[in-house]
């Protein structure tokens, strides 16, 4: 029998505010290794070695007994379970104890992944749809005959998208980084940007939208919506740089009177989690989460979920996994979230620094009641 804060958090029904589908086709072994390595976008030289770390043990650990294996079975004995089973069986088996009431999924990468209501058959509860703006704006530039009218028709976009999902994402941190001009572009040269942009139309398929003026512009013309808006924060692949891509460096765009009551939500944070929770503490519009570095700290992550209630109100820090492809990542993102939640606050609450009913309620705020507030999902 665990303790009564490990119960409370295993009943606890989740919303997963920023994740990804899974696979919907079968994957070999060395597409799953190439999946549990974030950072290194070109195929791995030794597959095998993606077992070698702190998420390939994890997956050994806590997904092995759902696929009837013994815990720490090799990555060989998992592998070949794994294809005896196949990825929609595996899928079930996995996503299905998550036990989350909601999924707020990213749909700007989507290939070869679950929508939002297919991610929800697999695991349960309603899946509801995060708007990634760069994709949103590559697909709208083929329809434009003059592209001075980008930023008009953008808004529209946008605002016609706000009309049915529950928020915006950016991945400003891979296009650009965040040491750029944050103010609200001048029209003229967006518009100017825009016409460049479109100028690289190729068999009516717009390029990789990385122009800073365009995806600031895009920014504000979400903010304007009130709709809350995700920013990749922090850890990812090589693509980008990753001392762009610090929090504090939107502190000017967060002072800005444009963000006043819209949620900014900073996903993944590591390693400036610390750095996030100071802006959270500074911003009542700032949220924070872990997500993506507790399943790949694996026994790690017990120490990025205790820095993130360091300096951040506990109203603003959220749960989200941040799983895509492998449903191992779906699975470890609530397995490893609950377990380091038991410990950290088990933890002060064996101390005595805390009680347990403060526990209990700090745990359904962050793994709830805040993404349920501040996505208006009630």
């Amino acid at each position: 029998m665990g303790s009564p804060l490990a119960e409370h958090l295993e009943q606890l029904a989740l919303v997963d505010h920023h994740v990804h589908g899974t696979w919907t086709q079968d994957a070999d072994p060395a597409r799953i290794a190439n999946a549990f390595n974030e950072a290194d976008t070109a195929p791995l030289a030794d597959p095998t070695s993606a077992w070698d770390t702190q998420l390939g043990f994890a997956v050994r650990r806590w997904c092995a007994p759902l696929l009837d294996l013994e815990p720490h079975a090799s990555p060989e004995t998992y592998l070949q379970r794994r294809a005896e089973l196949g990825e929609l069986e595996v899928a079930r088996r996995l996503i299905a104890p998550t036990n989350v009431s909601d999924w707020l999924v990213d749909t700007g990468w989507s290939e070869g992944l679950t929508s939002p209501d297919g991610l929800a058959a697999l695991g349960g509860g309603t899946g509801r749809t995060i708007v990634r703006l760069e994709t949103l704006a590559e697909s709208l530039l083929p329809t434009l005959v003059d592209a001075g009218d980008w930023a008009e028709a953008f808004g529209a976009a946008v605002d016609e998208a706000a009309r049915t999902c529950v928020g915006f994402k950016s991945v400003i941190a891979y296009r650009s980084g965040f040491a750029v001009d944050l103010t609200p572009p001048a029209p003229e040269a967006v518009a100017e940007a825009a016409r460049r942009w479109h100028a690289g139309l190729e068999d009516g398929r717009a390029p990789r939208l990385d122009d800073p003026t365009l995806i600031v512009s895009g920014l504000y013309a979400a903010l304007r919506t009130h709709r809350p808006l995700q920013l990749h924060v922090g850890f990812g692949d090589r693509d980008l740089d990753l001392a762009s891509v610090d929090p504090l460096l939107l502190t000017d765009l967060l002072r800005r009177p444009e963000v006043r009551g819209v949620p900014v939500m900073l996903l993944h944070c590591y390693p400036y989690e610390r750095h996030a929770g100071y802006l959270a503490q500074a911003f009542p519009e700032v949220y924070l989460d872990v997500g993506l570095a507790t399943h790949f700290l694996g026994a790690r992550g017990v120490g990025v979920v205790a820095r993130s209630l360091e300096l951040a109100p506990f109203r603003q820090v959220l749960y989200s996994s941040d799983a895509a492809g492998p449903a191992e990542l779906h699975h470890l993102g609530a397995r490893l979230w609950r377990h380091s939640m038991t410990q950290v606050l088990g933890g002060w609450v064996d101390a005595g620094e805390w009680s347990l009913d403060d526990a209990r309620r700090v745990a359904t705020l962050v793994g709830r009641d805040n993404a349920r507030r501040a996505y208006d999902l009630d």
